[in-house]
């Protein structure tokens, strides 16, 4: 067998990484991983060697990564995610039944709340072995696909066809386009004059040119905190909006939704995984149920997983 090169990096020294980051600071990372501080601080200059950067500032306040130590921790987290993944599959293969552990998914607000519940309900029942774990992030920035950069996820349900590239390393597939309608206070004889509310993660550059050529659309004059926000002031008769599927489903009966038309605008939603774990057996089952079924108003594309 081949000798250990003795740059590599070895998993608890990935982990240490992690931990500092996580935790903001040596000491801090030490009582959550069980060592004493030296021994963290002993780790974190070790791997630095290796690696040939400083990977933290230290300061009072703790420690903070660098741009060579945000880099080095988000692919600790996936290469210890990896190793996880590696045993989860080879005991679940030696079984017949390879889909169990953790799945970490990443989800904006809609998704988690519109399209994931019987989605996980049927993977749980399909796949008991496997342990759904989300979080809802907000679709802005490097938004939920940052989260699987990062290796806070192993998958995200994420608006694709957006300005910003996919990060490196990163698989995308669609599973779904949600058309945008009107939405108004039902019965209202001219929704197109009320007021616009909007918020920060609607309306990115999938549907920055229609916007701009619909000159009856004014500048919003109310901000909310997240498309439930939006609907809750639209319902109470405090403006328009305009809004994609996955955020009306369910909408109460006093919400006025009006097609916006042939050429209205409309968003893709699919899923963000990394290349390693495309193929594992958790992100597979998942993908599975995810093209079964889907909310109404919306519809499935037919990209392969």
């Amino acid at each position: 067998m081949g000798r250990t090169n003795d740059s590599d990096l070895a998993p608890q020294e990935l982990r240490v990484l992690v931990a500092v980051a996580d935790a903001g600071g040596f000491s801090a990372a030490a009582e959550a991983l069980g060592l004493t501080q030296s021994a963290v601080s002993h780790a974190v200059r070790g791997s630095e060697r290796k690696i040939g950067a400083v990977l933290f500032d230290r300061g009072r306040g703790g420690a903070r990564p660098t741009p060579a130590g945000d880099r080095a921790v988000a692919h600790a987290r996936r290469i210890l995610r990896l190793l996880d993944v590696l045993t989860a599959e080879a005991r679940g293969a030696a079984r017949l039944d390879a889909a169990e552990g953790p799945l970490r998914i990443a989800a904006f607000r809609s998704a988690a709340l519109h399209l994931l519940p019987p989605v996980l309900a049927r993977l749980r029942a399909r796949h008991p072995g496997i342990e759904p774990h989300v979080r809802i992030v907000r679709e802005v920035g490097r938004g939920t696909a940052g989260e699987v950069a990062d290796g806070k996820a192993d998958v995200a349900i994420a608006t694709l066809g957006g300005s910003a590239p996919l990060p490196p390393g990163l698989v995308a597939r669609e599973l779904l386009e949600e058309p945008y309608s009107l939405v108004h206070p039902t019965g209202h004889p001219a929704p197109r004059s009320l007021p616009l509310v909007d918020w920060a993660e609607n309306c990115g550059s999938y549907t920055r040119d229609w916007w701009a050529a619909q000159d009856w659309i004014p500048r919003a004059t109310v901000e909310a905190e997240d498309d439930g926000a939006v609907l809750s002031l639209v319902s109470g008769g405090h403006g328009m909006a305009i809004m994609p599927a996955l955020s009306l489903v369910g909408a109460q009966g006093s919400v006025g939704i009006t097609d916006l038309g042939l050429h209205r605008p409309s968003r893709r939603v699919g899923y963000v995984t990394t290349s390693e774990l495309a193929g594992s057996s958790v992100v597979r089952a998942l993908v599975r149920e995810l093209r079964t079924a889907l909310p109404q108003g919306v519809s499935l594309l037919g990209s392969q997983a």
